[in-house]
């Protein structure tokens, strides 16, 4: 029943993610982050994209010089998105999207270089994924990923309105990432690194399209920066961007 509330609201949420211009990740601190790494480590390899949605970062690594990427979703109407992107970005021979269980991967011990999440987790049974995760991992392979972060009480309100308002489903509302499950995710992998990101530029999130936003998002990342100095303030971070190396096989 979980399962299928979260394949609905996201099949739902594919009409109107129809728009691939509607977000754009490197204006963002967190997804800059995030694709520096992806460039870091893609070249060459085999790369998994872990509850691709719409396909929003599928393609990065191939712009890195992946080998290839597969990527896999429950949403079939994800996937659709998905495959259309590709096709329009001319890399529909280099990609491949599966309809799959995260929680249950299909794939053989060993099969990928790097797996990339960008922000899957709040929909799984962490320690399921994780172990799925491990097992197709290479033994000298990466996971680097993207997590909303679940300590912030005002991010956190947020997401309880949008829940009631159907915008994010109650399993995910309740299982947002947290230190506890970084702390947890050393049972699978040997190394952990993370970095905090938008602990007041959240605030400017919504307002990214307007003329000016770009300056106000730049002064309020730079004081992110300030207050992550004191490690006190860093579990207040709106995203966390991680690398899990070593699994523990």
């Amino acid at each position: 029943e979980r399962k299928q509330k979260e394949i609905e609201y996201y099949n739902k949420r594919a009409s109107f993610e129809g728009d691939f211009e509607g977000f754009r990740p490197q204006k963002l601190s967190s997804f800059r982050h995030l694709y520096k790494l992806l460039e870091e480590y893609s070249k060459g390899k085999a790369v998994l994209d872990y509850g691709c949605g719409n396909g929003v970062h599928s393609l990065a690594p191939l712009r890195f010089g992946a080998q290839k990427v597969v990527g896999i979703d429950l949403s079939e109407n994800q996937l659709v998105l998905a495959k259309k992107r590709a096709e329009a970005e001319g890399m529909s021979d280099r990609v491949e999207f599966i309809a799959m269980d995260c929680e249950k991967l299909e794939f053989p011990d060993n099969s990928f270089d790097l797996i990339l999440d960008g922000g899957t987790f709040s929909s799984l049974d962490l320690n399921k994924a994780l172990a799925e995760l491990r097992r197709v991992l290479k033994p000298n392979g990466l996971m680097v990923g993207i997590e909303t972060f679940g300590h912030n009480p005002l991010t956190n309100f947020k997401r309880k309105l949008n829940k009631l308002t159907g915008r994010r489903t109650g399993w995910a509302e309740a299982h947002i990432f947290q230190e506890k499950d970084l702390v947890g995710a050393k049972n699978y992998f040997n190394e952990i690194r993370v970095k905090y990101f938008h602990v007041v530029s959240w605030l400017a999130f919504p307002f990214l399209n307007l003329p000016g936003s770009g300056l106000i998002l730049k002064g309020l990342e730079a004081l992110d920066g300030l207050i992550f100095s004191l490690p006190l303030f860093k579990k207040y971070a709106f995203k966390v961007v991680f690398v899990f190396a070593g699994p523990k096989k």
